[in-house]
């Protein structure tokens, strides 16, 4: 980090860090944070006090964001980056956010030529280079390590992002095998459309077998949120996201609890 950057970061933290009450409210309200250390609370402080004042937030279709709410949202996508670099949500700057799940306009072409027009509801989304766009509702239900989490997953995209469009291989840190990676996301990956597409109800959301993006988006929740099903069911997957967010949360909440 260049001495501009420790100095703006020292002078935003110093005008600007959430105050230790409101910080310890939203950490009381999100159980997937249990068992974080002392240091790592104060490190998550700042981080997401740094969030909320690099980004816009935005309200669209009536929503009303209080202080509360964008300190949830930040505290939530901070913790994926913990143990990362500061800067890993460079290159964007604006949060939208509705009141409920909203419509995205969607355009096909089929293998004949045929255009189709159709809408689909969605809880969030993240454009590359572009807003993350969140309902309100949603992430009211998050962060309650029950599996589910919009902010985690649409912040998970844009970890995606870093190295080009999503595709469910995000920049590995050094000393990351890629080929490993690879081999445990494709297998899991595999392993749960086959289960899907036979009709079985699967503990992992069904989401996940979208794209291989949306499955690195949904494991990324369950690492988080439900870390002990997710070492049950995708062990190797658990490793590397163990490796890649540089977080036990199975360790970790495990002792909490």
């Amino acid at each position: 980090m260049s001495w501009f950057a420790r100095w703006r970061r020292e002078r935003v933290l110093r005008r600007q860090l959430v105050a230790e009450g409101a910080f310890a409210h939203a950490v009381e309200g999100l159980p997937i944070l249990r068992g974080l250390s002392a240091e790592e609370l104060a490190r998550l402080r700042e981080r997401a006090s740094l969030l909320i004042h690099d980004k816009t937030f935005s309200e669209a279709g009536g929503a009303s964001v209080d202080e509360a709410m964008q300190l949830a949202i930040a505290v939530q996508a901070s913790l994926l980056t913990l143990n990362l670099d500061e800067d890993s949500y460079q290159g964007w700057r604006e949060i939208i956010l509705y009141p409920d799940e909203f419509l995205r306009p969607r355009e096909e072409v089929d293998e004949a030529g045929v255009v189709h027009h159709s809408r689909d509801i969605l809880a969030g989304e993240s454009w590359h280079g572009g807003p993350l766009v969140l309902s309100l509702a949603d992430v009211e239900a998050s962060g309650q390590a029950d599996g589910y989490n919009v902010v985690l997953h649409e912040f998970a995209h844009k970890l995606d992002m870093l190295n080009g469009d999503a595709n469910g291989f995000p920049p590995l840190h050094r000393g990351m095998d890629a080929a490993a990676w690879a081999h445990e996301f494709s297998q899991a990956y595999e392993d749960l459309c086959a289960r899907v597409d036979a009709g079985e109800e699967t503990p992992i959301d069904p989401y996940a077998t979208y794209n291989p993006a949306e499955f690195f988006a949904v494991l990324t929740e369950a690492f988080f949120e439900i870390p002990g099903l997710l070492h049950t069911e995708y062990p190797g997957v658990y490793a590397q996201l163990r490796q890649f967010y540089r977080q036990h949360p199975l360790v970790r909440m495990g002792s909490a609890a």
